[in-house]
């Protein structure tokens, strides 16, 4: 059963203002909702959260992912100066270190040499 984690949140809240603790939430909606649906670790934070006086259960907004929009400029940059570094395209792009790496090996570059080169 695919339960929605705003649900989950607020049942965590419920419990919480009831008195129970995380192991006793998360033992309670694993058997209601199924095995596995949360882990105590997980009530713990939100557990923390409503301590602390936080009590909106919602996700926050995010803000679209300019990882896929900067693919095409990674690319670019390698084929312009195969010399560069990857931590020089990080900061230009303002993008994470792993990230970076992460798309030049998906779009089939390897380092070798100090040298980007496509691999086969």
């Amino acid at each position: 059963m695919e339960v929605n984690k705003e649900k989950i949140r607020f049942f965590s809240q419920f419990l919480f203002d009831k008195g129970e603790n995380a192991s006793q939430m998360a033992e309670i909606a694993n058997g209601v909702y199924g095995a596995d649906t949360v882990t105590a670790t997980y009530v713990q934070f939100w557990f923390r959260r409503f301590r602390s006086g936080i009590f909106d259960v919602k996700d926050a907004p995010r803000t679209s992912r300019l990882v896929v929009k900067n693919v095409d400029k990674i690319t670019k940059i390698i084929k312009v100066d195969r010399h560069v570094s990857s931590r020089s395209i990080t900061q230009e792009l303002m993008m994470d270190h792993k990230t970076v790496l992460s798309h030049l090996r998906k779009v089939g570059f390897k380092q070798k040499l100090h040298v980007w080169v496509p691999h086969q």
